[in-house]
């Protein structure tokens, strides 16, 4: 089953899902995942063992058809049930931070078509269940869908890409500061940025979990500097946004800030795992200032910084 090309206008605040399921100890798990980081979907491929396999859901690696070398987790492992040994399992290869990496699974269903507004945010108790594996809950035809942040899974398994940011390669500020509202739905990014933007001394920052509320949040401050006469850059400069969230994603709130009189002049960073040439040109379309590839921080705090001095000073 080769990536699918139907194709989505940008900023309707749209996706598609692959639905595929996880045999969890008798019991048939419904998890999805965003079509834009699928490469392709597959036969289960022969591995070989790679050195320091931590975590025995990482079953190995196998050569891919493009001569890249792929790690392949087993989901079911990853899950904490047991090994995934169905003669039909697929993988999922996806490609996400400028990596690509397979998913082992008990099968694949269909692609789904859904606005962002049918994602749910999963609650507090399911967050922590799933060690914060889950970012979304859909209902499809009766059964109940949990969207699957990879990654977070793929950073429990190889730390090394995780989120970072390299202090030293960032001049501390020293005066000015400048206030940013930053969006995403995911509380490890949100406490890592909030913690290092902070410390890095140029930025305030703000934050929303999602889309609409980042929406609410710009809706709120212009009212405010509209009532008091006063430039919307008294409340705030810059926005970065994630694109993947529940009930607006980054490209839709992206769209409305650059479509606004007042807001459009705050300039909009893009921070994701997604970023490709395809999501690159839509990133361009809603009129995004910039945009970065998630995990390195140094760049978008560097680009930002240039940004609103230049849109401010």
């Amino acid at each position: 089953m080769a990536q699918t090309n139907i194709l989505l206008e940008t900023g309707t605040n749209e996706l598609e899902i692959v639905e595929f399921y996880v045999n969890q100890d008798g019991y048939e798990a419904h998890y999805g995942l965003n079509v834009a980081k699928v490469v392709e979907i597959g036969r289960r491929q022969p591995v070989t063992v790679m050195p320091e396999m931590r975590h025995r859901a990482l079953l190995g690696a196998f050569l891919h058809r493009s001569g890249s070398i792929v790690p392949l987790i087993d989901m079911a492992q990853f899950l904490d049930s047991a090994p995934i040994d169905n003669a039909d399992a697929k993988v999922i290869v996806t490609e996400f931070n400028g990596v690509r990496t397979g998913f082992l699974v008990s099968g694949v269903s269909r692609i789904y078509r859904l606005s962002w507004t049918d994602v749910e945010a999963p609650g507090q108790f399911l967050q922590t269940m799933s060690r914060g594996s889950v970012t979304g809950v859909v209902r499809l035809e009766g059964r109940v869908v949990f969207l699957l942040d990879l990654e977070a899974i793929v950073a429990e398994l190889y730390p090394a890409m995780a989120l970072r940011f390299e202090a030293d390669a960032v001049k501390f500020g020293e005066g000015r500061t400048y206030k940013i509202l930053h969006v995403d739905d995911s509380r490890s990014v949100r406490n890592l940025l909030l913690d290092l933007l902070n410390k890095e001394g140029r930025f305030e920052v703000e934050q929303s979990v999602n889309g609409q509320e980042g929406w609410n949040r710009l809706v709120a401050l212009r009212e405010q500097c509209e009532a008091e006469q006063r430039p919307i850059s008294d409340f705030v400069q810059g926005v970065i946004t994630d694109i993947e969230m529940p009930a607006m994603d980054g490209l839709a709130l992206c769209k409305h800030i650059k479509e606004d009189p007042i807001l459009r002049k705050l300039p909009v960073a893009i921070f994701s795992s997604m970023i490709n040439d395809s999501l690159s040109k839509k990133c361009a379309v809603v009129g995004a200032d910039a945009q970065f590839t998630k995990p390195d921080l140094v760049a978008l705090s560097l680009r930002l910084y240039e940004l609103i001095t230049q849109a401010w000073e």
